[in-house]
């Protein structure tokens, strides 16, 4: 356990009395005033490797504290998201030398058929779709590592949505129960994520790039979204980055509405 005192002159923060940055466990930082916790900070590396840093505290005083605390002792480069809406911790971060590195919009879907105009979608000729929970793990583990590989090549992985999920070093599907797909006779053209937790949400759609155009995500998501409305979800919720502008055409082209930004912030 490491601390550091700070000197607060900030009267409409946290008192005169010093602020001590504590290290509480590896990664984790509390700020103390007379033993109060007025802010807490974490750093968790997500599943591409890259680390993100939080900060949840009472006063500006004590964020500012920790943070130049948790950057002193964490490695670059360090990444934070933020809701753009939130002002306040937006300009904490930029404070600390953070800078706006990309911009995801929060779609919410609606999954009618009707409305969406997914209710005569099919799958082209010599493709169907596997339900989630009947897909072979093998074969979705396949498609998704090629799909990973072609995006990474180009793009970036880090360019796509990051979850924060547990996973064993390497495999990259979690949950295959969570996953339908769109299969060719002898492999995995495609494949759908959609988690329902307090509300659906769709976390990925993604198409072999040599399968691309053909109707197959389109497909994907009338499925899916078909799946949710049968078991009384109205809407559903998806992130896109601000220049796919691929995804954006395709959410958008069923319904979708922006409803909220989150910026990823980098120093």
């Amino acid at each position: 356990m490491n601390t550091t005192p700070f000197t607060s002159g900030c009267t409409s923060g946290p008192s005169e009395n010093a602020v001590t940055i504590t290290r509480v466990a590896d990664r984790q930082w509390h700020a103390l005033d007379d033993d109060l916790v007025v802010g807490r900070g974490h750093a968790q590396h997500r599943p591409d490797g890259r680390l993100f840093v939080s900060i949840d505290v009472w006063h500006e005083a004590a964020f500012d504290r920790l943070a130049e605390v948790m950057l002193a002792e964490l490695p670059a480069p360090l990444y934070t998201v933020v809701d753009e809406a939130d002002v306040e911790l937006t300009a904490g971060w930029r404070r600390a030398g953070f800078t706006v590195r990309r911009r995801e919009w929060e779609y919410v879907v609606p999954t009618d058929p009707q409305v969406t105009g997914l209710d005569a979608v099919l799958p082209p000729p010599g493709v169907t779709i596997v339900p989630a929970g009947q897909v072979d793990g093998r074969l979705l583990r396949e498609v998704d590592r090629a799909i990973r590989d072609e995006v990474e090549a180009t793009v970036g992985w880090q360019s796509m949505p990051a979850e924060v999920i547990p996973r064993r070093e390497g495999d990259t599907i979690v949950d295959p129960s969570k996953y339908a797909v769109a299969a060719a006779p002898d492999r995995y053209l495609g494949l759908i994520r959609v988690v329902t937790v307090i509300r659906p949400r769709v976390g990925l759609v993604a198409v072999r790039a040599s399968e691309q155009r053909r109707g197959i995500a389109r497909a994907l998501l009338a499925h899916a979204l078909g799946t949710l409305h049968r078991s009384g979800f109205t809407a559903a919720w998806t992130e896109v980055q601000e220049p796919n502008r691929a995804a954006s055409a395709l959410f958008q082209g069923i319904g979708a509405r922006p409803m909220s930004s989150n910026l990823e912030l980098v120093r």
